[in-house]
């Protein structure tokens, strides 16, 4: 039995999830990206193969660590992909993107066709407070109305409700161009949104796990 420590630095989050073979094990949700931190992890749960997929400037020496004590890959333009990307610089396809494009091909001639970026409810909520002079940072919850009735369930409505109808909008317009799709959700976040799209989904919320797992297979062969 071989486990997989696959560890995925975000802009907001540092998880990480286990493998034991094929089976995902656990979640791990990281305090911070250092390699006090990932040297506990390794002599906790003693990985024999190890992926990283980091957005952010992590600190070098974690490379080397995860190189001195399992078989390690970095996820990358280089990595080998069971699938092709559009021609251009796929140096700038984001690693977290690589991975979810793993565990879910866009079509069905394995390519990946590329996509759109927008902010996410994290940067959403930040943005609001640190560019304006009144407005607070509020913590996503579940329940609120659809017009607020305080400055909180304003934000709560505005971030969450105006999310889940870019969604929809987004999902309406691949409609128009693509008459077969399948649509998955995936993220922490994914919970706050469920609920109000209306559009057909499938929720998945380790999909950049499978993928990272699929990538760190198919470079360790």
């Amino acid at each position: 039995m071989e486990k997989t420590l696959c560890l995925d630095f975000g802009n907001t989050r540092f998880k990480a999830a286990l493998f034991d073979d094929r089976v995902f094990m656990q979640e791990i949700i990281l305090p911070d990206a250092s390699t006090d931190t990932i040297q506990l992890l390794i002599n906790e749960h003693k990985p024999s193969k190890s992926i990283l997929s980091s957005v952010i400037l992590h600190p070098p020496e974690i490379e080397e660590l995860l190189s001195k004590t399992t078989r390690f890959h970095k996820l990358g333009h280089t990595s080998k992909l069971s699938l092709t990307t559009p021609v251009g610089k796929p140096e700038t396809i984001g690693a977290d993107r690589l991975a979810m494009v793993a565990a879910a091909v866009i079509n069905n001639k394995h390519e990946f066709l590329g996509g759109s970026i927008s902010p996410g409810m994290t940067m959403r909520f930040r943005s609001m407070n640190e560019f304006t002079a009144l407005l607070p940072m509020v913590t996503p919850e579940h329940h609120f109305p659809l017009v607020g009735y305080d400055t909180k369930t304003n934000l709560l409505s505005g971030v969450i409700l105006g999310m889940s109808a870019e969604i929809d909008g987004i999902i309406d317009a691949y409609s128009l161009k693509y008459s077969n799709f399948n649509v998955l959700l995936t993220g922490g976040d994914m919970p706050f949104f469920v609920p109000h799209l209306k559009n057909r989904i499938f929720a998945d919320p380790n999909l950049i796990y499978k993928g990272l797992y699929a990538i760190s297979e198919y470079n360790n062969r």
